[in-house]
């Protein structure tokens, strides 16, 4: 797997889009988000739609077409530097065949930072674009305005990214052992229904594979990870990376289901690496290589995140 080219760093006074891709957005939560962001001396701009919900179907920020409009608008702007999502939920899979995909090439690379839903999203960007992402808070999400762990590692990711090149895991090697990769992945669930699709990436192969999930019953997420499995999507993946696994049951379940399912594979894996909907969530950049030791328990990036 071939690294993706990276954006470059922001600086002060850098004009940053806010796109609902996906589910409404609570105002309070965004202007809240807005004020964190300007503390950074940031210039953030709001999409017309951020603040819309769809007339029929209450889960979606907006139409498709108005959803895709924002963002093709602010990712071809090129006074903008980088496009924050505002928050996950469900949508981003359906506006993808909207976005002019010749035009964003054309305009990138720029900062794409999201996770959960936006899942859809950094895969279509690796595989129609080959531009690396930021899978981390996004600009309304809870962790984002109320946590200031999770505050401090997307500013220095995004400001200071030679600063987080290591990250630590606070658990412990499932299986012990060091593998080098392009790191990618996301949300399981978002992963496995992907597949097929043409914004997705064919395999995991080459790759270190990052894996977390909300919600999610361990029947369920042993769906997920058996379809890519039998679709052959994990061959040839390097090493695998577990982040939160909020509300999916008791954790050791969903331990014990990694192990089953995963384990035969050969490769390191190791857990609570502090990426997706935990508390604190870190900030991790999809298509840069890096070294995973699962028997130490770090993940060290060889480039930063983004360039200068």
């Amino acid at each position: 797997m071939k690294e993706l080219t990276r954006a470059r760093r922001l600086v002060a006074g850098a004009r940053v889009a806010v796109v609902a891709p996906s589910g409404p957005v609570p105002e309070e939560r965004l202007q809240a988000g807005l004020d964190i962001l300007r503390g950074w001396d940031l210039d953030p701009v709001v999409g017309p739609h951020v603040l819309d919900r769809h007339g029929r179907f209450d889960y979606l920020a907006g139409t498709d077409a108005d959803r895709a409009a924002d963002f093709r608008a602010a990712w071809c702007d090129p006074a903008v530097d980088a496009v924050l999502c505002a928050r996950g939920g469900y949508g981003a899979q359906r506006m993808a065949d909207l976005l002019d995909w010749d035009a964003l090439r054309a305009a990138g690379p720029k900062v794409l930072l999201g996770f959960s839903d936006v899942t859809a999203l950094h895969e279509a960007f690796a595989a129609r674009l080959g531009f690396g992402t930021l899978h981390g808070p996004m600009a309304a999400g809870i962790d984002f305005v109320k946590n200031a762990h999770a505050q401090e590692h997307l500013r220095a990711t995004l400001f200071e990214p030679e600063s987080v090149r290591t990250i630590t895991s606070a658990g412990r090697a499932l299986v012990p052992g060091r593998a080098t990769g392009v790191l990618l992945g996301g949300c399981l669930s978002l992963l496995a229904a992907e597949l097929g699709t043409p914004h997705a990436r064919p395999s995991a192969s080459g790759g270190l594979l990052c894996l977390e999930d909300v919600g999610e019953q361990p029947y369920r997420l042993d769906r997920c990870l058996t379809q890519l499995l039998r679709a052959g999507w994990f061959d040839g993946v390097a090493g695998v990376l577990l982040g939160s696994w909020e509300r999916c049951g008791p954790y050791d379940r969903v331990r014990d289901l990694v192990l089953d399912r995963l384990g035969g594979l050969g490769v390191p894996i190791a857990e609570e690496f502090g990426f997706g909907h935990g508390e604190g969530a870190l900030t991790i950049p999809f298509g840069v290589r890096a070294e995973l030791n699962a028997t130490t328990g770090t993940l060290t990036l060889e480039k930063p995140a983004l360039t200068f």
